[in-house]
Parts: structure tokens; sequence; C-alpha cells
């Protein structure tokens, strides 16, 4: 009997150390990483994520997955319509200043003095010319729709910063879930071995049945947890599928990177940066030089209008023109200019107080704007900051506990502390180890929203 209760014992401690052989490689490849740049660690983890998908898979690096999403993008697409359809109501305000030619017929029985509603001679031909020479108020607004065009590439340009954002976000994100998945899938392994080894000393009555429910809580969190980043990796992925116009069986394999550092380190200067880059700032410029166009075009009002003008008329016999003038010709042809000059015109004043109003108001919003952009990047860069000291703490956090399970497995195999202080050691690891990937990828979220604000955006693409 003791021979076979020995060789029980003798299995379980086996197995046991089975179990910490493989957490004390675990904790060295984790130990290595860190010593590594962390892009170069998480590009082997993108490299082992990637051997997981399916055969094909697109293999796609920061920059490259933004080049697609903005090619494939249907927002960009909706935009650039938006652009164009902005730029033909320029052309149109534009079209009275040109030439411009009608050809008609107003050809029909008369009884009495021959004429159309119009006040025009009826005739079985006409051909009318008209082009505006001077004319303020339409010039006005023709410049205001002019800026109001180039507004709209400025908004387009806002739409690709949302589009590279987004696909930015998630390219990062994807490439952190599926780093965490690796190291949460070799946890799993080692949580079955502890978990089967406190069981069988819990038989031997060697632990107590808390010790088991530990072990298997234990398992569950971590499987729990691998279930939620793997329903998180398939909402990444199919999101980017869709962005990068690519099928939804399509497989990606993401290799995360570093974004650039530059603008954080402008220091004072981000504030200048911003102030001529930034695009909603852009966008409220446009607007108060669009107002003063308008504004311009109004009070100028007073002035005549020019407008030059030209008709033929090809006229008819069978409307009695003979027995009301005393000389008809069938031809006539007519040109000149239009000169009309305002006295008072109520709706001349009106327009110019409206133009007022309005150009007040765009003034205003671009003078709070500047306020708040300044104010935003200040608050950003403090909040960068802010991340870039969480991360560090929380690599040294990591750093520690990899020391300290280290420290914990040689006491261990000496027989000094038992198997309960090495797992929650584990356990402190992988939380600390997962720590540190959320508070790097939330650096990187905090750089991108500053990078944004700053108009600095192209500095992660190019």
């Amino acid at each position: 009997m003791l021979k076979i209760i020995a060789a029980k014992r003798g299995a379980a401690f086996a197995m046991l150390a089975g179990a910490i052989v493989l957490c004390v490689r675990t904790n060295a490849q984790t130990a290595a990483v860190l010593q590594a740049p962390v892009g170069q660690a998480a590009g082997q983890s993108g490299a082992a994520a990637a051997g997981e998908q399916q055969s094909g898979p697109v293999a796609l690096t920061l920059k490259s997955a933004i080049e697609m999403a903005l090619r494939n993008s249907k927002d960009i697409q909706i935009a650039k319509l938006q652009a164009s359809m902005a730029q033909h109501a320029t052309q149109v305000s534009k079209a009275p200043f040109l030439p411009n030619v009608y050809a008609g017929s107003g050809a029909g029985y008369t009884y009495g003095i021959p004429e159309t509603p119009g006040g025009r001679a009826p005739s079985l031909f006409n051909l009318t010319y008209t082009e505006e020479v001077f004319n303020e108020p339409l010039k006005g607004q023709a410049k205001e729709l002019e800026e109001q065009a180039r507004s709209q590439r400025i908004v387009l340009e806002d739409v690709k910063n949302s589009v590279i954002v987004r696909t930015a976000m998630a390219y990062l994100e994807l490439g952190k879930v599926r780093h965490s998945l690796e190291l949460l899938r070799a946890e799993q392994e080692s949580a079955d071995k502890i978990l089967q080894v406190t069981q069988e000393r819990q038989g031997e009555g060697y632990e107590l049945p808390v010790e088991v429910t530990k072990a298997q809580l234990t398992k569950a969190q971590v499987t729990q947890r691998v279930l939620q980043l793997e329903g998180r990796e398939d909402e990444l992925e199919v999101f980017l599928q869709g962005q990068l116009g690519l099928g939804h069986e399509q497989a990606i394999e993401v290799t995360p990177e570093e974004l650039p550092g530059e603008a954080e380190q402008e220091g004072a200067n981000l504030v200048a940066i911003a102030m001529q880059n930034n695009l909603g700032l852009l966008l409220a410029e446009s607007d108060v030089r669009a107002k003063e166009f308008r504004l311009k075009g109004e009070k100028r009002g007073n002035l005549p209008t020019v407008e030059a003008v030209s008709t033929y008329s090809l006229l008819a016999t069978f409307n009695n023109y003979s027995e009301f003038y005393k000389k008809f010709q069938r031809n006539n042809f007519n040109a000149g200019v239009q000169v009309q000059v305002p006295i008072f015109s109520a709706k001349t004043r009106e327009d110019i107080g409206l133009a007022q109003i309005n150009l007040e108001a765009s003034q205003a919003s671009l003078a709070s704007k500047k306020t708040q952009v300044s104010a935003e990047v200040r608050q950003k860069t403090r909040h960068l900051r802010e991340r870039d000291a969480a991360k560090e703490v929380a690599r040294l956090e990591l750093q520690l506990a990899q020391q300290n399970i280290g420290v914990l497995q040689t006491q261990y195999t000496e027989g000094k502390v038992n198997l309960r202080e090495v797992e929650r050691a584990r356990l402190d690891e992988n939380e600390k180890w997962m720590a540190f990937l959320d508070a790097n990828f939330q650096r990187q979220q905090a750089q991108l929203d500053l990078l944004r604000t700053a108009g600095q955006l192209d500095k992660v693409w190019q």
C-alpha cells in the first residue's frame, strides 16, 4: 500500500513539475519580449496569430491598410460626390456672367395689335443673347459659393482623416487582441495542468476542496477571457474587411507597429501647428471668407447693374403687322446694354443686414473654434503624457511580476513554497501582461487623437 501511495505521489509531482516547467518557459518568453522593443514583440505575436488564420491571408502593414481604406472607403466616395456637387453649383452661379444664347418661337394667332404675354412680338423664330457685365450682388453670391466649394474639399480631407483614424485604431487593436489571445491560450494549457494536479492532491488528502474550486475558477476565467477576445477579434476583422474592400472570407494578417512620436515632441509649437492645420479651424475660416464675399457684394447692391442683350426675330405676315405699323420687315435685330440704377430698394437694405449678421456669427464661431482647438491640443498633450507614464508603470509592474514568479518557482522546486502561491503569482503575472498591452493601446489611441487635432495625421502612414 505504501508503495502505491508513493507511486501516486511521484506521478503527481512529475505532472506538477511539468506544469512548472511550462510556466518557466512561458515567463522566459514574455521576459524576452519585454526586453525587446514593443514593436518587435508585437510583430512576433502578430506573426503567431496570423499562422492560425486560414490559408492565403492578406499580410498588411499599417501603411498598406490605410492606403487600401482610402481607396475603398464609401464615406470618401460620398464626400467626393458632395465636393463635385459644390463645384457644379459654383459653375451655375457663374453662368449669368457668360454668354447665354436661347432660340425659340412665339408664332400664334393674333387679333388686334400683335404681341405675346412677355411683351415681344409674335415670331416664327427668335434668338436671344444675354450676359451680365456688372452685377455686384450676383458676383458676391458666386464668390460665396466658390468659397463653399473649397470648404467641401476641406470636409473631404476631414472624412479621409476619420477613415485613417478608424482604420489605424482597428488595425492596432486587432494586433493587441491577437497577442493577448496567444498569451491566454498558453495560459489555458498551464491552468489545465495545474487543475489536474490540484485535483489529484485533493483526492490524496493534501489539498482542501476550496483549492480545487479556485483552480476551476481560474480555468473558467481564462476560458471566458479567451471567448471574449475571440469575439472582439472577429468584430475587428469584419470591420477591416469592410473598410479595405476585402471579401468576408478573406483572412487578415497584421503586424502591430508603434506610431511615430514627432507630434507630441513639438512642445509649445504644437498649438501653432494646430492653428494652421486643424481642419475644423480651416473650415471655420473658409466660412468667414464666404460670408465676407457675400456682404461685400450686397453692400454694392446700390451700384447700377449692366447687362449685354441682343435679340433676333423672324416675323410672319399673317399676324397683320402692316395694318398697325407704317413699315413692316420680317427680319429684325436688336443689340445693346440694359442698365438698371437702383434709387430705392428695400430688398437691398435687408440683404445687407442679413449678410452682416451671418458674417458676425461666423466670426464669433471662428474665435470660439480657435479657443477650443488651443485648449484641446493642450489637454490632449497632457493626456498623452499621462498615457506614456501609465505605459511605463505597466511595463515595470509586468517586469516585477515576472521576476517575482521566477523567484517563487525556484523556491517551489526547493520545497519552500506551495503550489497555491506559485499559482497566484502566475495569475498576477498574466494580469500585469494584459494591463501592459491595454496601456500601450490606450497610449496609441491618445496619440492618434492628438495627431488628428493638430492636423498631423499624415505622419501615421507616410
